[in-house]
């Protein structure tokens, strides 16, 4: 097992996440989910970015799922990462 994926990996791994969970193409944004788990692993601690990710996805899913409750989200857990006392 590598450390690194190669973006083309990247794709085939979001692809396949998508057809098995029924999701569209806007419905997983690779580049907003990866700012948001580097900005926590960042302001945070790594482990804390999968758990962030999550919780961005849970909170915009029960606000109704859009991808403008999506972005609000993670700008919101982005923003509490960068305040975070280090």
């Amino acid at each position: 097992m590598t450390e690194h994926l190669p973006p083309e990996a990247l794709d085939a791994w979001a692809d396949a996440i998508r057809e098995r969970l029924g999701l569209g193409a806007d419905d997983l944004p690779i580049s907003l989910i990866l700012d948001l788990a580097g900005d926590v692993a960042r302001g945070v601690a790594r482990p804390a970015a999968p758990l962030s990710a999550f919780a961005a996805g849970l909170a915009a899913g029960r606000a109704g799922g859009s991808p403008d409750q999506v972005r609000e989200a993670a700008a919101a857990i982005s923003a509490l990462a960068a305040e975070w006392p280090r």
